[in-house]
């Protein structure tokens, strides 16, 4: 059972400073904030589907994603203010995005059990991850923008009857954030900017129960799902230093997020009809972990640019998952995570001044304890390729990218994770041949 719960831009035209100040001044400032308004309730209207295989999301945009989140140094376009806020301070005028990505996860579990090895697959699933943004500039020296989108989630589900059912047959995790974010403009080099990010999370998880007398058996299991939501605070932070025409370097912090998660345990089955178990609230505590981003970009010709970074995420706060039941049952599950890294470069090269090509790899280290994994993350790592593409039409922007992400597989040999080993007849196993597709198409509007 589980609960977890700038800088200036140059060359602007004058048609496009005169449209501006119509916005600014004029009253045209309504008609732009509806447009975002719509955005905003379109991407928050679809999060409570916003899931994702695996637990920490990159998929912010699509130019973010083609670039293998190579947005930290390059900061240029107002999905930094998902990736590095500070950069807005690039972005003239008011800018808006919005988009939606298509996460298709799939893998294997290869379990050792006393009949033998039995593998299963998990149900094909395509989920999908919402993202909505808008910037606007007060002055010369303030910029406001208000990023929605998704930084953690999962999705895995089983067949109800599989080996490993007695520790999880179906999970849904979602978050979504949305954070309202002021940058500033200290000089021609240095912008700072500060969010504050305000998440929901909302879980659902589904497992057997065996019956305490027998060998287990799919006749004689019980259910028990749970239902959870709850709301964490944090804050992000920015940096962004472009040095000069051809390099530019940014660094963003994001805080740690607490959630306390409050829902209901139901029961169903042989166990609840004979009155051995019964509904109840519950609630349980998870604290999200804090990152630190660093990205460095070079632009040695004006349509050509690349960037390295890496992210540095302190997976070790995620030590326990314990939930709590109003019926006196509880469930400690010990986690003990590591701290990880994601290494990341990419290239974009413009071939025509309204068409971008692009392409980036990454690659994360592994966080997972194997002493205590379970079929929640059947994962260890992940390393991804990405490919992406943009196009511009005079204040339209459309940007479509493609992610292929193979995932290291995790053992289960040595776990303590309940309703595995303990589970009477597996005896080990591993999960394999584990990958995700993720297609992601966004469109944007200079004003």
């Amino acid at each position: 059972m589980r609960v977890i719960a700038g800088h200036s831009r140059a060359g602007v035209s004058t048609g496009r400073k005169e449209l501006v100040r119509y916005f600014m001044v004029k009253g045209g400032r309504m008609k732009a904030l509806r447009v975002v308004g719509l955005w905003v309730a379109l991407v928050l209207g679809m999060a409570s589907s916003a899931m994702a295989e695996g637990f920490a999301l990159t998929e912010w945009s699509a130019r973010g994603l083609g670039l293998a989140s190579g947005m930290v140094g390059r900061a240029d376009d107002v999905s930094a203010i998902a990736y590095n806020a500070a950069g807005i301070t690039q972005l003239p005028g008011v800018q808006v995005m919005g988009g939606m990505g298509l996460i298709a996860p799939m893998g294997t579990l290869s379990l050792d059990t006393t009949y033998g090895k039995q593998e299963t697959t998990t149900k094909p699933a395509v989920w999908a991850a919402p993202h909505a943004y808008a910037s606007w500039q007060l002055n010369d020296s303030l910029w406001l923008g208000l990023g929605v989108f998704s930084r953690f989630g999962l999705g895995n589900s089983y067949d109800q009857n599989w080996t490993g059912r007695y520790n999880l047959y179906s999970v849904n995790l979602q978050t979504i954030s949305a954070v309202p974010t002021l940058a500033w403009k200290i000089n021609d080099i240095l912008s700072v900017s500060a969010g504050l990010e305000i998440m929901n999370v909302n879980l659902t998880t589904e497992q057997k129960i065996p019956f305490p007398l027998g060998i287990p058996n799919p006749a004689t299991d019980s259910d028990i799902g749970v239902q959870a939501s709850g709301w964490g605070v944090g804050g992000h932070f920015g940096l962004h230093a472009r040095l000069n025409d051809q390099w530019s370097v940014g660094l963003a912090y994001k805080t740690q997020v607490t959630v306390n998660a409050y829902g209901e345990a139901k029961h169903d089955g042989v166990l609840k009809n004979a009155g051995m178990l019964r509904d109840c609230d519950a609630h349980g505590t998870v604290q999200l972990p804090d990152s630190l981003a660093l990205g460095v970009a070079y632009k040695p010709l004006d349509n050509l640019s690349f960037e390295v970074g890496a992210v540095w995420t302190r997976w070790s706060t995620y030590n326990s998952l314990n939930i709590y039941m109003d019926n006196g049952n509880q469930s400690i599950s010990h986690k003990n995570w590591k701290d990880g890294w994601n290494f990341n470069a990419s290239v974009e090269y413009k071939p025509l001044d309204w068409w971008s090509l692009r392409a980036g790899f990454w690659y994360e280290t592994p966080v997972i304890n194997e002493d205590h994994s379970d079929f929640m993350v059947p994962s260890n790592g992940r390393t991804a390729l990405t490919l992406g593409t943009g196009v511009e039409w005079n204040d339209f922007t459309i940007d479509f990218a493609y992610c292929h992400m193979w995932i290291n597989p995790t053992s289960y040999d040595d776990t303590d994770g309940h309703g595995i080993l303990d589970s009477k007849y597996i005896t080990g196993g591993h999960s394999k041949d584990t990958v995700a597709n993720i297609y992601i198409l966004s469109f944007g509007y200079k004003f």
